[in-house]
């Protein structure tokens, strides 16, 4: 199963899990040569390419360069390099649809035809702005549609064609119901202020905010416009780059058309601070904590919630975002009460950022932190490519215990997926097997696994591997959605289990998972609830009396008892790891 990768998006337990393996810094050294020693290890070990600026109470502290931002010609980035931002776009598009709001232009409890008459009435007339702004709308996410990358991205579009290539579908759920990120919400958001005010998206951008503010270096992309100082984006398939598959900057519109510089970013940061831009009534509205979402909450363009600070049991709250979008990834993490601010540009696809912001807030706040270690993946990938499968697996078993490499599923999935991408079938398959059998209890290996051995034509085992994956994982649509396409019956492969109430009641409290770190335990009903420190809750379900599954990651946590049948501690068992939390 592929991993996902977006926009802010934390999986649970953020703070215990981290994508990359990574040992501890506590010794006395000055902000800003700790800010040098954490970023160029990160780039030394291609984990960033890109720019970064920090403040400190409302004082820039370090802002610089790293890698390259045109590889041809060997240019390097820069605080002033202009990278694309993808999904921080979504914060802007929220402060002109507010600044409408407050000039009486648009009520945020209307619906969308009361602004875009011909939008399909069946949904129109039922989705609401607010739910538009923090992604309840349940509109299906045009970027999610099977033919986006590799068709619809790659031609221009104008809004009103975005806007009919989602307007007529079902929608995913009754607005207003939960949570579900959706792009196509924020292109529907663009269309409404070029109706509302008669100007395009672009010119209101730069009217409203770009102008008042002299942020002179950021702008909506055009792929034909001479963009001087533009970061060239990359994909690094293991450890070497290659340039980003193209995309139409129409298509991403006002949910990822924009591009700035981290300087900028840092002047949009000061002003929102003030009201410059929109009166605090408005402003404060749209760090509301409207709906849980990625083990936060989510406002209007801003996700809400608290940040670990470096490796310690404390947190910061914070207000931020990332982005994502070919050969770039983003994050701006802002601390209102400290006025202090963490901004990262890269323009090599996929970096680590929050982990990198979780050690840059370390390093602000004088706390322990983490330094990063080489992706035993990239390397064993750099193997197999620059010799063969034969060269890599020998590296792998030589190395694949030793504390000098960080060794993750995840990254060791996506090692497998890019060699299948590149028709590397044999390559892939024994990589997912080493995942398979170096993580066990992960549902996630398996299903990979069997992807592989489906490319191949090799489905009875296939079969046995998406039967195992769902063993493992009941809530894996993926895995039952496969198995029906190889001819698989498979009613009754995800029944949940049926726990006696007073088993269920038992399994209610607090765990520790680390120091200060708390996954509490809760009954509705006869349906148990999970909530980490700091975090929204979510259901648990049971695929035995202890063993339980998450849907809305890919996690697991079974329940221990001792010999007398009391429950003593559970153990969460995600992205390879297995955490075992006291009951306190």
């Amino acid at each position: 199963m592929k991993s996902n990768k977006n926009s802010l998006s934390r999986t649970a337990f953020v703070a215990v899990i981290a994508f990359v393996a990574t040992f501890t810094v506590s010794f006395a050294q000055t902000k800003t040569t700790q800010l040098d020693e954490l970023l160029n290890k990160y780039t030394e070990y291609g984990q960033f390419n890109g720019s970064v600026l920090v403040a400190d109470h409302g004082k820039v502290i370090y802002k610089k360069g790293f890698g390259l931002a045109n590889r041809e010609w060997d240019i390097p980035n820069a605080p002033d390099t202009k990278h694309r931002l993808g999904s921080i776009t979504k914060q802007f598009t929220a402060m002109l649809i507010m600044q409408l709001v407050a000039e009486g232009k648009l009520d945020l409890q209307a619906t969308i035809s009361k602004y875009l008459p011909d939008y399909s009435k069946v949904n129109g007339e039922k989705i609401t702005i607010h739910q538009l702004l923090n992604h309840t709308s349940g509109t299906p996410n045009y970027t999610s549609f099977p033919n986006f990358f590799k068709e619809l991205s790659r031609n221009p579009y104008t809004p009103t064609e975005m806007v009919r290539m989602y307007a007529d579908s079902i929608l995913d759920f009754t607005p207003g119901e939960r949570f579900s990120y959706s792009n196509s919400g924020y292109i529907t958001l663009g269309a409404i202020i070029e109706m509302v005010t008669g100007k395009s998206y672009e010119e209101v951008l730069q009217e409203k905010i770009f102008t008042p503010l002299k942020m002179n270096n950021s702008g909506y992309d055009h792929h034909n416009t001479i963009l001087k100082k533009r970061a060239a984006g990359y994909e690094m398939k293991g450890s070497k780059p290659e340039n980003a598959p193209y995309i139409d900057m129409s298509t991403p519109y006002a949910a990822g058309s924009m591009y700035s510089t981290v300087e900028d970013l840092f002047i949009w940061d000061q002003a929102l601070y003030t009201e410059k831009l929109l009166p605090k009534k408005y402003r404060d509205m749209m760090y509301e904590k409207y709906v849980p979402a990625f083990g936060q909450y989510y406002g209007y363009g801003w996700s809400v919630g608290y940040f670990p600070v470096g490796n310690t049991k404390d947190s910061t709250e914070i207000i931020g975002h990332g982005g994502g979008i070919n050969g770039f990834n983003t994050l701006i993490t802002r601390m209102p009460k400290e006025k202090s601010t963490i901004i990262l540009l890269n323009n090599t696809g996929r970096a680590p950022l929050e982990d990198i912001t979780i050690a840059i807030n370390g390093i602000l706040h004088g706390a322990t932190y983490d330094l990063p270690k080489q992706s035993l993946a990239n390397l064993v990938y750099k193997e197999i490519i620059d010799k063969d499968l034969k060269a890599g697996l020998a590296f792998y078993e030589k190395n694949k215990d030793s504390k000098e490499y960080s060794k993750s599923e995840s990254e060791m999935n996506t090692m497998g997926y890019t060699l299948l991408q590149a028709g590397k079938k044999k390559e892939a398959e024994a990589i997912f097997k080493l995942n398979m059998e170096a993580f066990p209890k992960s549902a996630n290996v398996y299903d990979s696994y069997a992807e592989a051995l489906m490319e191949q034509g090799k489905n009875e085992l296939a079969i046995a591997n998406y039967k195992k994956s769902i063993e493992l994982n009941p809530g894996n649509q993926n895995g039952i959605d496969m198995l029906k396409k190889l001819g698989v019956e498979t009613e009754g492969l995800a029944k949940d289990a049926i726990v006696p109430d007073a088993v269920l009641a038992s399994y209610v409290g607090n765990y520790e998972l680390k120091p200060g770190f708390i996954l509490t335990i809760t009954k509705e009903g006869s349906q148990l609830k999970a909530q980490a420190t700091g975090q929204p809750d979510f259901e648990i379900f049971p695929k035995t009396e202890t063993e339980f599954y998450v849907k809305v990651v890919t996690a697991q946590i079974t329940f221990n008892k001792n010999s007398a049948g009391v429950v003593e501690s559970l153990t969460l068992f995600q992205g390879g790891q297995e955490i075992v939390g006291k009951k306190i």
